[in-house]
């Protein structure tokens, strides 16, 4: 089972490799339309880019379900 810290910091970096995944995929997929000859390494890099996308996002839920699980007052402003 994974912590609420631990899930955060997992979030974190899969969301900074999800932006590098993003222009990844976005270059595949230029390429592709453009018409190049051989396109598999271009897909490949399009299904690893949603692969890590999908894990980015399903870590993020995962910590924002037990950040709303945690008792305090997380949405209070400090006053």
């Amino acid at each position: 089972m994974m912590t609420l810290s631990t899930a955060s910091r997992v979030s974190l970096w899969l969301g900074l490799l999800s932006l590098a995944a993003l222009l990844l995929a976005n270059l595949a997929l230029i390429d592709i339309y453009h018409g190049e000859a051989d396109t598999t390494l271009e897909w490949t890099a399009v299904r690893w880019s949603f692969a890590v996308i999908l894990a980015f996002h399903a870590v993020a839920l995962t910590a924002a379900w037990k950040g709303c699980k945690q008792p305090g007052d997380m949405g209070t402003t400090g006053r």
